[in-house]
């Protein structure tokens, strides 16, 4: 009878652990919600971008723009709550897991994401006074615009800090959950670097030293900061997949939708939604810094590997896109596969000027100053990009 008892009890203990474990790789909501916002971000910016590119600033009130600001309501939503029921709530592990500011208590990335959000949502009067002062349709680098992409990047980099807080506590299934969740996380963020360099990447731009020198300050960060924190074999090439699946995704499905300018003067004969431009092919440098990483081992994050990294980064990459530019440039990539047949309503390609050819450095010696200075942007890009990382490995609140 004693036996019979002590299995029971033993058994009871099991079951115990067992829904703890599994209570354990449940992750928060307010984390999911934070990582949406990123995703929402991400897809509306895609979405205002090809928006007035198609039918240009008709008003403020755009769907795209109301998904770009859902971001920040997310953003707040999940910042807020983990805030305040840290603040204010009796769990006592939350609050050792935790930081203070100003008196209240939460995860260091839910106060980034706060402040993200709150400059997100800032910046949209701002923006829209800026329209209706100097232009319906300007560059998307402006005053306001770099307002709203620096509240993007803290609601990003806090995304990514909560997950890196929760990932480096965690073990077993909820650590690969995370894990998952962290590289989804970066892809997004790769996906909006390249959108933010958009300007200087466009396929005429594929032999100019400039293209090069920005892809060089766009992704090394992400890519090897979120690399040295995930635990997964292939974290690089994996974000670097997203990406790409993600903008060629945007690729094909945003010309099935109807569209028509609404400003002018109109060169192009819009019907449909015109997308962005086929993704860079960051593919290629990321497989060969998870190689290199893998090479390196446990001395990656010195000078020597943020001297390597770069150089492997540059070299993968101008070996990768140089040729397949002129693929791109060619009659062959016009189509609705490649895209290179997509135009603005305002451009006008084919009608004023020939838009496929290389629009190259003034000299052959300025191109070599131009790629010099575009690897010596990769190895300082590297090189923060693994003192992130290390930092990140160490956040735990």
């Amino acid at each position: 009878m004693g036996n019979a008892a002590a299995t029971f009890e033993i058994r009871e203990r099991a079951d115990v652990r067992s829904v703890a474990a599994a209570r354990t790789a449940s992750i928060p909501w307010y984390v999911w919600c934070l990582a949406a916002a990123t995703a929402a971000d991400l897809f509306g910016g895609y979405w205002d971008i090809s928006w007035h590119i198609s039918i240009g600033r008709d008003t403020f009130w755009t769907p795209a723009h109301m998904m770009i600001y859902l971001a920040g309501v997310l953003a707040g939503i999940a910042s807020g709550y983990a805030i305040l029921s840290t603040t204010f709530g009796s769990s006592q592990e939350a609050k050792d897991t935790s930081i203070s500011v100003w008196g209240f208590r939460g995860p260091l990335g839910c106060f980034m994401a706060a402040w993200g959000g709150f400059a997100m949502l800032t910046s949209a009067p701002f923006d829209n006074w800026w329209h209706n002062a100097y232009g319906l349709d300007v560059k998307i680098v402006s005053l306001p615009h770099s307002m709203l992409g620096s509240g993007e990047l803290m609601i990003e980099l806090g995304a990514m800090l909560l997950v890196c807080a929760h990932l480096n506590r965690a073990s077993g299934a909820y650590q690969r959950k995370l894990d998952w969740l962290l590289l989804s996380i970066g892809g997004v963020a790769v996906a909006g670097s390249a959108m933010f360099i958009l300007e200087s990447t466009p396929m005429e731009f594929m032999h100019n030293s400039e293209f090069y020198r920005a892809v060089a300050m766009a992704f090394p960060v992400t890519l090897i900061a979120i690399s040295a924190v995930s635990r997964n074999r292939w974290p690089a090439t994996t974000m670097a997949a997203i990406y790409t699946g993600l903008f060629l995704a945007g690729l094909w499905i945003f010309p099935l939708f109807p569209a028509a300018p609404k400003l002018g003067p109109v060169y192009q004969n819009i019907t449909h939604m015109v997308p962005l431009w086929f993704p860079v092919l960051v593919i290629a440098p990321a497989f060969a810094l998870d190689l290199l990483r893998a090479w390196i081992g446990e001395n990656w994050g010195g000078w020597k590997s943020a001297l390597a990294a770069g150089c492997v980064f540059i070299a993968a990459f101008v070996a990768a896109q140089w040729p397949f530019a002129d693929f791109l440039i060619s009659p062959a990539a016009r189509n609705p596969i490649f895209g290179a047949n997509y135009f603005g309503f305002f451009d006008p390609a084919v009608l004023l000027y020939n838009p496929y050819h290389f629009v190259l450095d003034p000299t052959p010696a300025a191109f070599a100053k131009g790629i010099a200075i575009a690897l010596v942007m990769s190895i300082m890009f590297c090189s923060l990009g693994m003192a992130l990382g290390n930092w990140m490995r160490t956040v735990r609140r």
